[in-house]
């Protein structure tokens, strides 16, 4: 049984309210919208799909996996930054892992140098002593609930189906975290390439929102 203290804990990490400013990025998402690639709850949940099987979720997902086993972090910081593919998405990954260590680190005590987000959470969380998967599993949400949101306001959707396209994705989530907790760093890549291109769109955008 995981501790339930444990749970809390990365809980109140991973929520919308702690200090990453997380609602600040959309992942290239702004940027799909306005193009009309993304505009009902069935396409945002298709796209998310993508993003999270193909794209950075399966990305992140290793990374946060390796770094629970006790990978070193700066190795996997620099691998994280070779495998961005774009400015604006190494700058989401590496100015939301700052944020969350300077709140982590205020909070227990540690002092761990800056790292991309899935990183961050990695280092952050292993004496936590949570299962692997469920630490991933909570991450991939809290990625997925963010780009959610985004998508709520920016589509617009309601709310309701904002919370039912979370839902829809939480077997994919699931399997994507079991895969990540067995898999070797060898097995990193990704394939998301209109998620990829939307983030270099994103760049050129004359009006936008989003940082990202």
């Amino acid at each position: 049984m995981a501790d339930p203290a444990a749970l809390l804990t990365l809980g109140q990490w991973l929520s919308p309210a702690f200090p990453v400013g997380g609602f600040a990025y959309s992942h290239g998402l702004e940027w799909a919208i306005s193009a009309g690639l993304i505009r009902d709850a069935a396409s945002a949940q298709a796209w998310l799909e993508g993003v999270l099987a193909e794209g950075a979720g399966r990305v992140e997902a290793i990374l946060l996996a390796q770094a629970l086993r006790g990978a070193d972090g700066a190795d996997l910081a620099a691998l994280a930054e070779a495998l961005a593919p774009s400015r604006e998405r190494w700058q989401e990954a590496a100015e939301q892992g700052a944020a969350f260590l300077r709140a982590t680190n205020a909070l227990t005590g540690t002092d761990w140098p800056e790292m991309p987000l899935a990183v961050a959470v990695g280092v952050a969380a292993r004496p936590l002593g949570l299962p692997p998967e469920t630490v991933i599993a909570f991450y991939l949400q809290a990625f997925a609930g963010n780009l959610v949101q985004a998508a709520v306001r920016f589509v617009p959707l309601g709310q309701t189906e904002g919370q039912a396209v979370i839902a829809a994705l939480r077997p994919l989530i699931l399997r994507l975290a079991e895969a990540a907790a067995r898999a070797g760093i060898d097995e990193i890549g990704s394939g998301a390439l209109a998620s990829d291109m939307a983030a270099l769109h994103h760049e050129t955008m004359d009006v936008r929102i989003f940082r990202t």
